[in-house]
C-alpha cells in the first residue's frame, strides 16, 4: 500500500463529503425557513453514515446542528 496515495485520496474524499454536505444542509435550512417550516432557532439532530462496502465498514455519526 502506498501511504501517501491512501492519505491523499482519503483527504479528497472527506473534503468532498464535508463541502457537499454543508451545501446541502444550507440549502435545506434556507428552503425550510422560506417555507415557514422552521422558526430559525431550532436544534436539529443529525446523523451521517459512513459506509465502505469493500471493508465491511458502516459507522453512524450523531450530532446536532444549532440554528442559533
Amino acid at each position: 500500500m502506498n501511504e501517501e496515495s491512501f492519505n491523499i485520496s482519503m483527504r479528497k474524499f472527506l473534503k468532498m463529503v464535508g463541502v457537499s454536505s454543508q451545501n446541502e444542509i444550507e440549502k435545506a435550512v434556507a428552503r425550510a425557513l422560506e417555507e415557514k417550516r422552521m422558526l430559525g432557532d431550532e436544534v436539529l439532530p443529525a446523523r451521517m453514515t459512513l459506509e465502505i462496502t469493500g471493508l465491511g465498514l458502516k459507522v453512524d455519526f450523531n450530532g446536532e446542528i444549532r440554528l442559533e
